[in-house]
């Protein structure tokens, strides 16, 4: 037996009418919200339920079946799924990069049963089960001796450098900070921290010169939306009107006028927060806003209430990694950041993101429930 897996071998644990009392259904309800949320701004972009609203709904109930299946496994049998889950997202980058479907001059979707995937969000999370397992048990010293990290290291360099190839630049760096937040959450030094933030910064101007030039063209025009307003710079420009347009209270249900009259592309993906701002104002847009907020709050919470490290750990870069979806989408939108394919969580229309999305929440509510328990020790 290896020592991970002496590590993370089975102990007698509590039935399942108890771990249903320890799921944390506040979180749950908060994520009910969230999905309403997003079903009423569907609706309204699709102008009814269909083609948009009745989808999301069908998927936030699948994955809230999943999540609450998930909620119930013994985090330690989800540890040892670890690595091969890590093994099977790259495998599935892989594939996308030979023979994945091309749409918008990317390469990032394959079919699996008559719906099309991005690997990358299920990626997102098995990086993040596979490095908690790797320091699941780091000492302070080992957190201090750089060839302990050169291998979690390579873990997150492959994917990001994967995804980027497809070409997604928006989720290769959500990878890449997801992946860091574990790495701070487990004890590295900061004076590491500030020496891969100046490699970072020294490599940033070859970075920008092998970009593709849609994505050239996407920090261009943020620096000046006005240069190109009907290429380029369109969508950002129309954004910010539906944004302005909204107001204090909104133009109601409905009466949104850049949603309606189609001025957005994309609206019901990655511009859906746009019809929040334009249909409820400024007020219904802090609202989602502290909704957000409080399921990322929640999740830390969650996370700081683990009592093993491997629980902990997940729960962080699952939380970190729902954060930076809301960061880089609601950036985006008001024209804080480049423009990048990012979905809003269990808002946006979007089949593989909800379901990655409740998949992660499933393995953080498992973390929660299951808070209390001790792993194997390191002699098993």
């Amino acid at each position: 037996m290896s020592v991970l897996e002496r590590r993370l071998i089975r102990e007698p644990s509590f039935g399942l009418t108890a771990k249903v009392w320890q799921i944390n259904w506040a979180f749950v309800v908060l994520l009910c919200m969230l999905a309403a949320v997003g079903y009423a701004a569907l609706y309204s972009a699709g102008g009814g339920a269909e083609p948009y609203a009745a989808r999301h709904a069908l998927r936030f109930a699948f994955g809230l079946t999943l999540m609450l299946s998930v909620a119930l496994v013994d985090i330690r049998f989800i540890a040892r799924l670890a690595w091969p889950a890590y093994a099977l997202g790259i495998a599935l980058l892989l594939l996308v990069a030979g023979m994945g479907h091309v749409g918008k001059g990317a390469q990032r979707w394959i079919e699996i049963g008559g719906m099309q995937w991005q690997p990358s969000e299920f990626m997102k999370l098995a990086l993040v089960l596979a490095l908690a397992a790797w320091f699941h048990r780091a000492s302070w010293e080992r957190m201090g001796n750089v060839l302990f990290l050169l291998p979690p290291a390579f873990a997150v360099l492959v994917p990001v450098a994967l995804i980027l190839k497809e070409p997604n630049l928006g989720t290769a760096v959500i990878t890449a900070v997801v992946g860091l937040s574990i790495f701070l959450g487990a004890g590295l030094r900061w004076w590491m921290i500030g020496l891969a933030l100046a490699g970072t910064a020294a490599v940033m101007p070859v970075a920008f010169a092998h970009l593709h030039d849609y994505q050239r063209a996407r920090i261009t025009t943020f620096l000046d939306p006005a240069s190109d307003p009907l290429g380029a710079g369109y969508n950002i420009i129309q954004s910010k009107i539906a944004l302005g347009s909204g107001g204090m209270w909104g133009k109601g249900f409905m009466q949104g006028t850049q949603n309606h009259l189609n001025f957005l592309p994309e609206k019901q993906t990655d511009f859906v927060f746009t019809i929040i701002a334009e249909e409820f104002g400024l007020v219904g847009s802090l609202a989602v806003l502290a909704l957000l907020a409080l399921i990322v709050l929640a999740g830390m919470a969650m996370a700081l209430r683990c009592r093993n490290q491997f629980g902990r750990l997940v729960a962080l870069g699952v939380s970190v990694n729902f954060f930076m979806y809301v960061f880089v989408n609601v950036a985006m939108v008001m024209g804080a950041i480049p423009v990048g394919g990012v979905p809003l969580p269990l808002i946006s229309h979007g089949g593989s993101a909800m379901i990655m999305a409740m998949l992660g929440f499933g393995v953080l509510m498992s973390a929660h429930v299951h808070r209390d328990v001790e792993f194997a020790t390191e002699d098993g």
